[in-house]
């Protein structure tokens, strides 16, 4: 009888290891869920280079009396470097563009002037706020560009410096590319003219750029 029972245990503390061991085993062979992928954060800091073009309007005053209305397009190229710190994000831009803005009015008492602008450059700090892949900024900074005047059909050209000042967008598009699109307001102060006079340049720009992160 002693042996009976010993042996009834056995078989019952047998039976619950196996029992045991195969929830072990099954419990291993389930599946593990997969990791979620969690795209990186978007990182503007870096050189650029690209192109930019758009169109301008503005006003010229003449020394003599009168004013002309400007109106014209400008097309050139970028170079950039950007540093970003949490949202963030300093920049140093640089560009030139080949321009005709111009235009022309009665001038003085018997004569026509005239300005045009054909050449235009821009050196910026830029301050942006990081929104992943859009960023909004403002700048401002040097500008710099050829101003050619004709008054009473007499001909002179002088380089001119100013400052300027905007804001504007930019956002990645695709791997290293990025679009933009800005508004900036050049004031290059009072150029020379014919005949001892002088005509001042002011234009307000809207670009669009597109640039090629390295």
């Amino acid at each position: 009888m002693k042996k009976l029972l010993l042996a009834s245990v056995g078989l019952v503390a047998l039976g619950v290891a196996s029992a045991s061991a195969a929830d072990i085993q099954q419990r291993r062979a389930m599946p593990t869920k997969a990791v979620e992928y969690v795209a990186p954060v978007y990182n503007w800091t870096g050189f650029y280079a690209g192109i930019q073009g758009g169109g301008g309007w503005g006003r010229s005053d003449y020394s003599v009396g009168g004013s002309a209305r400007l109106n014209g397009g400008l097309i050139g190229g970028t170079l950039g470097y950007n540093w970003q710190s949490g949202p963030l994000v300093y920049g140093l831009e640089t560009d030139l563009a080949f321009a005709n803005i111009s235009g022309s009015s009665g001038c003085g008492a018997f004569f026509s002037c005239s300005t045009r602008n054909n050449w235009l450059g821009t050196t910026r700090v830029r301050l942006g706020y990081a929104i992943d892949r859009w960023m909004p900024y403002v700048t401002g900074g040097f500008a710099y560009g050829g101003v050619k005047t004709s008054v009473a059909g007499f001909d002179a050209s002088d380089t001119k410096g100013g400052w300027t000042a905007g804001a504007g967008v930019e956002a990645a598009i695709a791997g290293p590319w990025t679009a933009k699109v800005e508004y900036l307001h050049v004031d290059l102060g009072r150029a020379d003219a014919p005949l001892g006079t002088s005509a001042t340049y002011r234009s307000d720009l809207v670009r669009a750029g597109l640039n090629y992160r390295f």
